[in-house]
């Protein structure tokens, strides 16, 4: 049996649908077991925090909370910036969690809706997974940036990825990916409406725009099934995430190293019946 370690904030919306999704799968039949789900909040901290807590509460599974906030500010802590180092403090909260994760036993990580970067405390010590809506290779960055890249170049299709969390920010070893087309049916008009506009102007629209929020569609009806079917093959044996002496790799059923599976026909398929 898999046994998995959830890592989820619960503030937004996505965090209840991946675990929803994964439970729905284990009582389904999927061979895998929730040792724990742990968050960044604490009980009080957000309204969708509180009904994720009461989600995690009811099925049973053990909740874990650590506050980064209320550790930064105990410990003077200044707050994390987009393109700067993370702040020494992020590695004392890390080993904190380590500490608090060290008495359960489990065989991989998954990121389902977490909205802090691991340090190398975490990454080093356990495989987890984490999600990215680009296919192997692609733009990394926040959601937002990766879709007005996809606009910026006009791309043709794009994709979902589970990889390895690494120091390396969203190019962490690969596991599995699916594919989709981001031509055919209405949003071809939408490409033909966006015509030759800078991005700049695009951009102005914000996420409003209905070129942005098709593409934005398109990815998230992909999340839940590709995390399932991710942790299906990990639960089959399809792929194995192995470790060595320079760390954690991912191999396939053979023991040899797997550069991504292409889970998009299994994601296609659950789409159908969801």
């Amino acid at each position: 049996m898999l046994r998995i370690g959830w890592f989820a904030t619960g503030r937004g919306q996505t965090s209840p649908k991946l675990l929803r999704a994964a439970l729905e799968a284990i009582r389904g039949g999927l061979d895998a077991q929730i040792a724990f789900v742990f968050s960044n909040q604490e009980p009080g901290d957000s309204e969708n925090g509180d009904r994720f807590f009461e989600l995690v509460r009811a099925a049973g599974i053990p909740l874990i909370t650590h506050s980064d906030v209320k550790f930064r500010r105990k410990v003077g802590g200044v707050i994390a910036r987009k393109g700067e180092p993370l702040p020494a403090w992020r590695r004392d909260y890390d080993a904190a969690v380590a500490d608090l994760l060290s008495t359960y036993d489990f065989d991989v990580g998954i990121m389902a809706g977490y909205l802090l970067i691991l340090t190398e405390v975490m990454h080093a010590r356990w495989p987890i997974l984490n999600l990215h809506p680009a296919l192997p290779d692609g733009p990394i960055g926040l959601w937002q940036d990766v879709i007005w890249h996809l606009i910026e170049t006009r791309a043709d299709e794009s994709g979902v990825l589970t990889f390895l969390s690494t120091a390396d920010l969203d190019r962490g070893p690969p596991i599995s990916f699916c594919r989709y087309s981001l031509r055919g049916g209405e949003i071809d008009r939408l490409w033909a409406e966006q015509g030759e506009r800078p991005l700049a102007e695009l951009q102005a629209e914000g996420e409003a725009s209905p070129l942005f929020a098709a593409i934005r569609q398109r990815g998230v009806a992909r999340e839940l099934p590709l995390v399932v079917e991710t942790l299906r093959a990990l639960a089959t044996g399809r792929v194995r995430i192995d470790r060595n002496a320079s760390g954690f790799r991912v191999v396939n059923t053979a023991g040899e190293a797997l550069t991504a599976l292409d889970l998009t026909p299994d994601v296609e398929a659950a789409l159908r019946t969801w």
